[in-house]
């Protein structure tokens, strides 16, 4: 129980979370390399915004897809990969090219691997997409969470990687956000556990081989 507590309270979570999140800054799309392709990685968003009538990319910052549409508008890859698998005509890599093209970025643009599962496979697969259309190095979008288990997999798969880290939400602010405990922080920690185990999980991998 005091464990569960500790962890449910927002300041101890984002100080958590902070040790990954925090290790690539998050840039500008202008301020980014010009790379061979960019590469979007699925399971960021519910993309509740494509309810709205007029979306902009440059106003969702916690947005994987928007991320990459404004490193696409900024000029730093002609082509976008999007990765997430699935079954049949559902797959993930399909749902994110249907919303992307809401922010801009055409459908010719976009190449979609959909044969990942996790992120193991988003790397050899996307890598292997990539070099077949032209080169190695990488704009890589995904959560800043998530950015140095991807990285890490992907460099193992041989490709060249710019991290493009998207932040998760807004920072707490405010006494009570910050030390009220609560569910979410205590989701928001979990996750940081489990992210912090499977890059322990990579790493050992990457040495053992």
């Amino acid at each position: 129980l005091a464990w569960s507590a500790l962890w449910s309270i927002p300041f101890a979570s984002e100080t958590l979370r902070g040790v990954l999140e925090h290790r690539y800054a998050v840039r500008e799309a202008s301020a980014l390399p010009p790379a061979d392709v960019i590469v979007v990685l699925g399971g960021g968003s519910n993309y509740a915004w494509l309810d709205r009538e007029d979306v902009d990319p440059t106003r969702l910052r916690s947005s994987r897809l928007a991320a990459g549409a404004r490193a696409w508008h900024a000029g730093k890859a002609s082509k976008v990969i999007l990765s997430g698998g699935g079954v049949g005509n559902t797959t993930e890599a399909r749902r994110m090219a249907d919303a992307i093209q809401r922010l801009g970025v055409p459908e010719e643009a976009l190449m979609l691997e959909e044969r990942s599962h996790d992120t193991r496979d988003n790397a050899r697969f996307s890598t292997a997409l990539a070099s077949e259309h032209g080169g190695r190095h990488l704009l890589l979008v995904t959560s800043a969470l998530h950015m140095p288990r991807a990285k890490l997999l992907f460099t193992q798969a041989g490709a060249d990687v710019t991290p493009v880290p998207v932040p998760e939400g807004r920072p707490a602010v405010g006494l009570r956000e910050r030390w009220l405990p609560s569910r979410r922080a205590l989701w928001r920690s979990g996750r940081a556990f489990k992210e912090f185990a499977a890059l322990t999980a990579a790493w050992i991998g990457a040495r053992a081989h």
